[in-house]
């Protein structure tokens, strides 16, 4: 293939829209995939919280995911 300094200008600003093109699409792809995690996270911390509210709502615990906000056992 030729190097950029061979083709005529024409043919340069075509490649050049088209790698112009191509960036923009990835960044696009990448905004809409960066979206979408931000959807589904929030999807799952509000389903987290309406159970939450239930269980309290209902008199039993919460299942908590992850550590305990205090010890249980005072030897550690």
């Amino acid at each position: 293939m030729a190097s950029n300094d061979e083709l005529p200008d024409s043919h340069r600003k075509e490649v050049a829209e088209a790698r112009g093109d191509r960036a923009r699409k990835a960044a696009e792809a990448r905004e809409a995939e960066r979206k979408a995690k931000a959807a589904a996270k929030l999807r799952e911390n509000l389903m987290r919280r309406k159970t939450q509210a239930r269980a309290r709502r209902a008199g039993s615990a919460d299942e908590t995911q992850g550590l305990p906000a205090a010890k249980t056992d005072e030897s550690s």
